[in-house]
């Protein structure tokens, strides 16, 4: 009889550790191997999703001047689609869907001790950057150029200088919200400041070789854009999706400052983290406006998704409920240049009669 029992007793501890065993490998986050073209996939019939729904996305993607468009679940590819001429090797700009590379790299500068968001950013830069005073200079902080909330004036003639004349005081900081894209590239400068390293060489160290991305940051008047080809934002995604984390390799160990990053960083935008879009608040602010607007910022995406975007519709999704990051290239989807549009919100339509 105790040998029925025990017999009994290990079949059921097998079988729940197996059990246990397949709910973990349904959580473990895959990584592609870095300098390697190698990805693992799955596909759209082992997730159960809606393989009818598959041909109607890329016939709006198509339609809507996409050139690359990635799925990832679990980190493995699902969906990888390219349009026209443009193919896996090929590069494109990520526009403002950078910013996000630029907020990550803040974040380990922080970690290592160079810089703090809460000081001034003339500490970083030197004081005379602007045209404001002294103390008005003083009272911008680093947190203010990673939230819009710097105060200086968004209505001069070109919103990406940053020359001294065109950096003039409109607002206190942290009283207002605007999409000020000088601002924000002011932390190029902040950053090489603070590490005594330029910011390009610094990132390519600490972000994009460890994590096995391609491309670079070429300077585009102003701005500085960054270029790769599709995969390589699909793995600064996968990143995301694990809080900093690139397999057995932590990138930013420092979660207090992850999640300040992607959660609502004020009241002015509540979705706005440090330079990342936020979805499922309550109101919102885009590029271009100084209208706040109620509800979400995409309707038919997760509440909980948060994304890098850029102009003409280039998109960066995170969904940490779903295991899914997806990326998008192209030209624009519709009229709108800059930040949400009303292509991502036509783009979750499709997309949500696919996943399930």
């Amino acid at each position: 009889m105790k040998r029925i029992y025990l017999l009994s007793l290990i079949f059921v501890m097998s079988f729940l550790n197996c059990s246990k065993d397949d709910s973990n490998n349904e959580e473990t986050l895959y990584f592609p191997p870095i300098n390697s073209d190698i990805w693992e996939t799955k596909s759209i019939s082992e997730l159960g999703w809606n393989s009818s729904a598959e041909q109607p996305l890329y016939d709006f993607l198509e339609a809507n001047s996409t050139d690359a468009f990635i799925i990832l679940h679990n980190g493995k590819i699902v969906v990888e689609k390219y349009f026209g001429t443009f193919n896996e090797t090929k590069i494109h700009s990520w526009n403002s869907a950078a910013k996000t590379l630029t907020a990550f790299t803040v974040g380990i500068a922080q970690e290592e001790g160079f810089l703090s968001i809460n000081n001034p950013s003339s500490n970083y830069m030197g004081t005379g950057w602007s045209s404001l005073t002294p103390e008005q200079e003083s009272k911008i902080t680093v947190w203010n150029h990673l939230t819009m909330t710097t105060g200086l004036d968004y209505t001069v003639p070109v919103n990406f200088c940053t020359d001294k004349e065109c950096l003039t005081y409109k607002n206190e900081p942290s009283s207002y919200w605007y999409y000020h894209q000088a601002a924000y590239t002011l932390l190029d400068n902040i950053i090489t400041g603070a590490v005594n390293h330029d910011f390009k060489l610094y990132f390519n160290n600490k972000i994009r070789d460890k994590i096995g991305m391609t491309g670079s940051w070429i300077k585009t008047g102003y701005l500085n854009l960054y270029f790769s080809n599709a995969r390589s934002m699909a793995r600064f995604g996968l990143l995301n999706l694990n809080e900093g984390v690139w397999d057995k390799t932590t990138i930013l160990a420092d979660k207090n400052y992850f999640n300040a990053m992607t959660t609502t960083s004020q009241d002015l935008n509540k979705s706005y983290g440090y330079l990342y879009w936020l979805n499922g608040k309550s109101n919102y602010k885009i590029p271009g406006s100084e209208t706040l607007y109620s509800g979400k910022l995409i309707p038919n995406a997760p509440d909980d998704l948060i994304a890098g975007l850029g102009a003409f519709d280039q998109k960066l999704y995170i969904i940490p409920s779903k295991k899914l990051v997806i990326v998008r290239m192209g030209d624009s989807g519709d009229e709108d240049e800059l930040g949400p549009t009303i292509f991502d919100n036509s783009l979750w339509e499709k997309l949500n009669a696919l996943i399930k």
